[in-house]
């Protein structure tokens, strides 16, 4: 075999080998790029997983926009939803078949990775704000039953893999758009000799955004060294985030409907913003053993901290209450983690065991948005200490997986992974009462899946699973009745979910199709919003079902399509009480059953038509379709759906005979200016649910590309 030909890489628990969460270095074929790992023990092309799955390749980031956030490429994924909020002080809504439509903040519901190291906490939450756009390879979107191999608070998982260096080049680019973007990214890889390689990026961008206080900046720094010998592989991952961002607010109905370009008068008044700082280090070491049973081991850690200071618009007079925990937050978070696996593999069959431990220690502390009174009140600034406390999550995981693949025709897989989850809380500021409190949450997740080839280039697949998604620390910290301690209340959900689907590649063709339904127990659900303080509490149980298209077919050497679907029935089977208004110490709105999930949509698709010409560069239009969505549990309102269309042209030119070239790219997206709720904030007490899509927008990004 021709190293000139493959490379190792560093892999994240969503990439093929990482089936059950673990960090690998997986040898795949530059010719490949349908050849994944995720949710698999062993690389395999896509269409031969029991499971859906896509893949978002390195080019459609590429041609997307400036490479700055998720949602710019991954409309094209059927069951997922990626909103950009047009607020970098709030991070990306996603959710996956409906799982983590509600968060009002962060993303929940989902497991996350970057190279590996999980986005998202022992208790569930995560963010997506250090992902490296521009130096990622691919990203891996699992849904499904075998998301649940990835633990606690599983509807799906998304997974960035960055891009190995495979020749020593560099880039150099420079964006330049709508609404005062900039941005300068510079990046460089080489592979030495030895079996050393590196790859190193670092971006800078500001932003003055489309609606007043929206302004941001963000600086983002990544490192990978990795060293592969006959029988070893070693991977070495930094990652540094800098970005202070203002916040706009969302809109009420009658200030979305009368300008929904406005930004609502109190995050003037508050200066409302967010200052997010993360530093992050993970290694992976991987033995590949000799011809025996016993194949290979892998070891991976990772440590990180992450700070983060917040100005909230809240009233002085909504403080008063003694036990407010104020209107600034601020807290450091400590976290570290560390996995083990084993894998074993016959002529026939395979088998992984693992274990993991995430741990993460949050310093968190509150504050007075305000100092002094009358008419020497100032708003926005630092003031009085109001909350103190540290919070700590622990997860502890073991599992396992097998495949079985009797003929070649036929293959089936099973896993299980079991965990036990501890979330506490040490109130250090008692002159209020104590919030201390401590909660153990535990949960085995078994999933089976089978995988037929009826005809060469058609496979079909079955899976189940049982999945589990405790509550978060956020969640736990408030008491509807306002009394100290934690939420005990609050029990974790659990859910039934299966899975059937197609996968068929006949020549120029791909399409796949999936339905699937999940049955959830004990819904989590915001039963109080008021003054920053969230109380949550179980509703029942809730349905979601649903069907998934997405295709691909190349009609002509200069042309292709593709086009993503998704129908979803997301609702409430049982009916239950939340609260009304504010203030509220006992639910008492009826939410009848049949209501839907709020932040959820049952119908919306993408499609794309392109073409190439090697005089005239890749042109591409793209359109996008959404239904309408509801804002809270009683659907007193909806964000209308809306339509937009982007058109995009890009092309390379060769710089002489250096082998260096320049590629640009220009951008027109929401091509007709629409006017649409690009994402809604769920159940906001204040009633300002909608943060409006950006209008007509336009960017130019230069690149220039070369070998060292």
């Amino acid at each position: 075999m021709s190293l000139s030909r493959w490379s190792c890489r560093c892999v994240p628990p969503l990439t093929a080998t990482f089936a059950l969460g673990a960090i690998s270095c997986a040898v795949l074929a530059q010719t490949a790029p349908e050849v994944i790992i995720t949710g698999s023990i062993a690389e395999r092309a896509a269409a031969e997983a029991p499971f859906a799955i896509n893949l978002v390749e390195r080019e459609a980031f590429r041609s997307a926009g400036p490479m700055l956030n998720l949602s710019e490429a991954m409309a094209r994924v059927p069951g997922l939803v990626v909103s950009n909020r047009s607020n970098y002080a709030q991070d990306l809504q996603i959710s996956s078949r409906g799982f983590g439509a509600r968060a009002g903040f962060g993303v929940r519901g989902i497991r996350l990775y970057s190279d590996g190291i999980p986005a998202s906490g022992p208790d569930g939450q995560g963010q997506v704000s250090h992902y490296d756009i521009a130096g990622a390879q691919r990203v891996e979107v699992l849904r499904g039953p075998f998301s649940v191999l990835y633990g606690n608070s599983s509807g799906g998982v998304i997974s960035l893999i960055s891009a190995p260096a495979r020749r020593a080049e560099f880039e150099v680019e420079g964006d330049v758009g709508s609404f005062g973007l900039h941005q300068l990214r510079v990046g460089v890889a080489s592979p030495f000799g030895e079996g050393f390689d590196f790859r190193a990026g670092v971006s800078t961008m500001e932003i003055d955004g489309f609606r007043p206080q929206s302004s941001a900046q963000r600086t983002l720094g990544n490192l990978r060294l990795g060293w592969n010998g006959p029988a070893d592989s070693v991977t070495l991952l930094v990652n540094e985030l800098d970005q202070p961002a203002q916040d706009p607010l969302g809109l009420s109905r009658e200030q979305f409907d009368a300008d929904p370009y406005q930004t609502t008068p109190q995050a003037l008044q508050f200066d409302t913003r967010k200052t997010t700082r993360q530093s992050q280090l993970g290694a992976s070491w991987k033995h590949r053993f000799g011809d025996g049973a016993l194949r290979e081991s892998q070891l991976a850690v990772y440590s990180g901290q992450r700070a983060i200071r917040q100005y909230l618009a809240i009233a002085a007079g909504t403080q008063a209450p003694p036990r407010h925990g104020g209107g600034v937050i601020d807290f450091n978070r400590d976290y570290q983690g560390v996995e083990a696996r084993l894998r074993w593999g016959w002529s026939q069959a395979d088998l992984v065991l693992g274990a993991t431990l995430d741990r993460q220690n949050d310093a968190r502390r509150g504050f007075e948005n305000f100092t002094g009174t009358g008419a020497a009140q100032v708003l926005g600034v630092l003031g009085r200490l109001r909350r103190d406390e540290n919070n700590q999550a622990t997860s502890r995981d073991l599992f396992a997986q097998g495949e079985w693949t009797p003929t070649a025709g036929l293959a089936a897989s099973a896993g299980v992974r079991s965990g036990k989850v501890r979330l506490t809380a040490e109130d250090n500021f008692l002159s209020n009462g104590n919030d201390s409190g401590r909660l153990d949450f535990s949960y085995t997740n078994p999933v089976l899946g089978l995988r037929w080839t009826v005809a060469p280039g058609l496979n079909l697949h079955a899976s189940a699973a049982r999945g589990y998604e405790s509550p978060t620390l956020g969640e736990l910290a408030y008491r509807l009745d306002g009394a100290a301690g934690f939420n005990t209340t609050l029990k974790a959900q659990t859910s039934r979910q299966a899975e059937l689907g197609a996968k068929w590649r006949s020549g120029a063709l791909q399409a796949d199709v999936a339905v699937f339904e999940s049955r959830v127990a004990d819904e989590i659900v915001i039963a109080s919003n008021s003054g920053g303080r969230s109380s949550f509490q179980n509703a029942g149980r809730t349905l979601r079902r649903g069907a998934e298209l997405s295709s691909r077919l190349q009609l002509a050497p200069a042309w292709r399509v593709a086009l993503s679907a998704t129908w979803l029935d997301a609702t409430y089977l049982d009916a239950f009480k939340t609260c009304a208004g504010i203030p509220c110490t006992a639910p008492n709105l009826a939410v009848p059953a049949g209501s839907r999930l709020p932040g959820t949509q049952r119908n919306s698709g993408w499609a794309e038509l392109a073409w190439k010409d090697a005089a005239w560069g890749e042109w591409g239009l793209e359109a996008r379709g959404v239904g309408r969505t509801p804002v809270n549990d009683v659907n007193s309102d909806f964000a209308g759906g809306y339509g937009t269309a982007s058109l995009r042209w890009s092309k390379g030119y060769a710089l002489g005979g250096s082998g260096r070239r320049l590629e640009l790219l220009l951008r027109v997206d929401n091509l007709f200016d629409r006017v649409y709720a690009g994402s809604l904030i769920v159940g906001d007490a204040n009633g300002r649910f909608f943060e409006a899509g950006a209008p007509r927008n336009a960017m130019l990004a230069l690149r220039l590309v070369g070998g060292l």
